[in-house]
């Protein structure tokens, strides 16, 4: 009789050893079984089991006898067997054969079990797969020569490695593992797969070919799913410290992120960007992988520069460092300085694009321009000069107070870097985190600061040397300083006398202010005295509101010279003196002073500053009229007026009432959880009476440009603020009689304007159709507006979640809310009517 071939052998072993599982209750039968089977598991030196069966039982038998164990997970027999015997014999069936076929199988099983022990067992055996490095074992097996299974079997394997912490949630919820939370399975997968890349780096040295696919693609997969900062916040530092002098890993490194899927080489590179610690240790880590993938060079020179803007200045280091380290790349430096350029100076990208990424944009052109050499900088000289010219003319026409500061800054630092004929741009603006973080990106980060100069100890002989005469005045003028006294001084003992403190002594002057509002007005009107104009122009809102009688007689004309007036004289406030008496005017006779501003409004020969003026004068007078009125005096009294001439209290019938019941209150104690104080009681104020004389006037004339203006042309600034300043009157006049026409006539005129390509524009419509929910009641919202409620109620969806402006954004979603409180409310009131009647 023939002997039987291995193949045979091994089949009918195994054969035998299920049927002994499945139908024996002979414990010892059934522990020969499954030493048997586990004897085709060991690859020791000394074992008995010839190498060509234990081959054979791994590709055909392996999985069939882990399927077969876990079918007979409830047997009698397997809970006969004491721990030892478990844990040697059944468990490290699933622990010493080929990973790939384990897990594959412990995935399933953990899929098909319902909750209970036998669950829990498996779980167990999971555990212990991942904690003794069978995920390193098995990327090592597909990184030495390519096994013969097929691309289906491949893909599932790797859907189960990635996805391992979504499949045990959502089978062990809630009782999962802590090793199975994203927190801690995926830095042990980097774990495991540095182990494989080391384990690859060994082979090659010692001349054995690897394939990286299978990694490339876990790492790949892994990162696409979201995991990239867990993973690569391991793998990072540890490829940086690898590459940093080893050869063999940048080989082994560039190697791994060519063979990553173009799918997935976004997802790669973003999070290598960021969790690198620089431009070199990216460098190290890629290699020059920009120039031979297409869709590298896309993300890096492209999506992260131009089309996202959530990064930090880091990853921006990061990426323009990289790209310039290299001879070979510094040609994409170029070629991103150039769309860089196109994309700052571009006026639509200004209006439509969010601030954030314009800052971002911002950031990346001041990088790359200060990583260019002299030969490219004159290179591209024309180009950077025709983007710093019409960029800033778009960045200072744009009515957002941070885009222009913005293109300041970077106006500043291209001509600086650029040194047209030796002369630099030099503006004013705020110093803030943003601009100082800009003008920050033009020094370089390391080693290139200069060490800060000693500093001079106080009584050093420099110092007392080089005090010069205007020193000296300066220290008298910041107050009293202590008289230091030399015991060899000849002086007479009368100087050793303190010294009165006169830092509070103002300059005497022969010219006394006016006391009349008349001579005040001849003044500023003929004079050109600067003593004498800036008294004037101090004591003109004090007068204005002490004399009300007289200031409504020259209101109007005092109005008209204050508009017109220039700071001829440099005088200190001159801004703020000037608005304060005109808006004293505007508040005292308000509607022959508002009648006039709003007229001049629309005039001819006026600059945009003076309107904006006009603006914020009938802004701060509104806000002025709209308190409550609670003196017992002259409505037309200003408030200072009424502030100032407020009798002693003693004086008052009423106070010794509120004294007592201040004191009332003070000492009672109150059980109830309710309000104490009685509801506040609706007050008249100024306002009400005449918001529409400075309401309606404003809305004539808007539509016809005029020489010098053009509010619905190029004049966004002054629209911007006329919808705000509308927006207010709208909201100030609430509970007014003429507040539900206002609201209809704002709303009609802002709905041209909603889809207006300036975002402080869209910012103020948005703002007045919040002013016109609050201000006008619901019954009128929902009987006079109701044919354009829904269309409001579309539009303003579509800019919460549309509008490139986050203030746009946040504004309509107020909006929305507004509205629908208004109309819940009316509704409410109606069935409340509906019922009683």
């Amino acid at each position: 009789m023939e002997p039987l071939s291995p193949n045979t052998e091994v089949r009918l072993t195994v054969s035998q050893c299920f049927r002994t599982l499945t139908t024996s209750t002979n414990i010892k039968d059934i522990t020969d079984a499954l030493q048997t089977l586990l004897c085709y598991l060991d690859e020791t030196p000394g074992s008995t089991t010839p190498s060509v069966q234990r081959a054979e039982f791994r590709r055909a038998h392996y999985t069939r006898t882990l399927q077969l164990l876990i079918n007979n997970i409830q047997a009698d027999w397997l809970h006969s067997l004491t721990a030892d015997q478990r844990t040697g014999l059944w468990d490290s069936l699933f622990l010493h054969g080929p990973p790939e076929q384990a897990l594959l199988v412990l995935m399933e099983g953990i899929g098909q079990l319902r909750p209970s022990t036998n669950l829990d067992h498996l779980v167990s055996i999971t555990e212990k797969f991942l904690q003794s490095g069978r995920l390193a074992d098995l990327l090592w097996l597909y990184c030495q020569a390519a096994p013969s299974d097929s691309p289906q079997l491949r893909e599932t394997l790797l859907g189960r490695i990635v996805a391992l912490p979504d499949l045990t949630a959502n089978r062990l919820h809630p009782n999962n593992r802590p090793l199975f939370l994203p927190q801690q399975y995926y830095p042990l997968l980097a774990t495991e797969m540095l182990s494989a890349l080391e384990r690859t780096c060994q082979a090659l040295r010692g001349g054995t070919d690897c394939s990286l696919t299978f990694v490339a693609q876990t790492l790949g997969k892994a990162c696409v799913q979201g995991h990239s900062d867990l993973l690569l916040a391991v793998m990072a530092p540890r490829l940086s410290v690898c590459t940093h002098s080893d050869m063999v890993w940048q080989r082994v490194c560039w190697k791994l992120l060519e063979n990553v899927p173009q799918r997935w080489m976004e997802a790669v590179l973003t999070g290598l960007v960021q969790a690198v610690s620089g431009p070199d240790a990216l460098g190290r880590i890629i290699g020059n992988l920009v120039l031979r993938n297409k869709k590298a060079q896309f993300v890096i020179t492209h999506k992260l520069l131009l089309l996202q803007y959530k990064y930090e200045t880091k990853v921006l280091r990061t990426i323009l460092g990289y790209l310039a380290a290299d001879r070979e790349r510094r040609p994409l430096l170029v070629q991103v300085l150039r769309c860089v350029c196109q994309a700052w100076a571009n006026p639509s990208a200004v209006k439509h694009t969010p601030l954030e990424q314009q800052l971002y944009v911002s950031k990346a052109l001041l990088l790359s321009v200060n990583l260019l050499n002299n030969s490219e900088l004159q290179e591209l000289r024309s180009e950077l000069l025709q983007c710093m010219l019409g960029g800033m003319q778009s960045h200072l026409d744009s009515g957002v107070v941070r885009i222009r500061h913005m293109g300041m800054v970077v106006g500043e630092c291209l001509s600086s870097r650029m040194d047209i004929n030796g002369t630099k741009l030099k503006f004013e603006y705020e110093n803030d985190e943003e601009t100082q973080e800009l003008l920050s990106l033009m020094t370089s980060v390391a080693g290139d600061e200069p060490e800060p100069e000693p500093e001079i100890q106080v009584g050093s002989p420099k110092e007392v040397n080089e005090v010069t005469p205007s020193t000296v005045s300066s220290q008298n003028k910041s107050g009293p300083q202590p008289l230091k006294t030399d015991p060899d001084s000849d002086l007479d003992s009368d100087d050793e006398l303190t010294p009165y403190d006169m830092s509070g002594d103002q300059e005497f002057s022969q010219t006394s202010p006016p006391r009349y509002l008349r001579d005040c007005l001849e003044t500023l009107i003929s004079s050109e005295d600067a003593t004498r104009v800036e008294l004037s122009l101090r004591v003109a809102e004090s007068l204005v509101r002490k004399n009300v009688f007289a200031a409504r007689e020259i209101s109007v004309q005092l109005t008209k010279v204050l508009l017109h007036m220039e700071d001829k004289y440099s005088i200190n406030c001159f801004l703020s003196y000037r608005q304060a008496t005109m808006v004293a005017l505007a508040v005292t006779d308000s509607i022959p002073v508002t009648q006039y501003l709003t007229t001049e409004f629309y005039s001819l020969n006026y600059s945009l500053r003076q309107r904006l003026d006009i603006l914020e004068v009938l802004a701060l007078a509104a806000q002025e009229l709209s308190k409550p009125i609670t003196e017992r005096s002259d409505p037309s009294i200003g408030a200072a007026a009424s502030s100032d001439l407020t009798p002693h209290a003693g004086d008052n019938p009423a106070h010794w009432r509120q004294v007592v019941e201040k004191r009332i209150q003070s000492k009672t104690k109150r059980l109830s959880k309710g309000a104490t104080q009685p509801p506040a009681k609706a007050t008249p104020n100024r306002y009400a009476p005449v918001a529409g004389h400075f309401f309606f006037p404003l809305l004539r004339n808007y539509d016809k440009p005029q020489v010098t203006f053009d509010l619905l042309g190029s004049d966004h600034l002054v629209l911007g603020r006329l919808l705000h300043t509308l927006g207010l009157f709208m909201h100030l006049a609430v509970n007014a009689p003429i507040a539900a026409q206002m609201g209809r006539s704002l709303l009609d005129f802002v709905w041209a304007l909603r889809y207006h390509v300036d975002q402080m524009v869209r910012r103020g419509v948005l703002f007045a159709v919040c002013s016109v929910f609050l201000g006008m009641p619901s019954k009128n919202l929902l009987v006079d507006l109701s044919d354009q409620l829904f269309e409001t109620r579309s539009w303003l969806s579509d800019v919460a979640e549309g509008d490139p402006d986050a203030d746009c954004r946040s504004l309509a979603v107020q909006s929305l809310v507004l509205l629908d409180k208004s109309l819940k409310k009316q509704l409410q009131d109606s069935q409340a009517l509906s019922v009683e009647s």
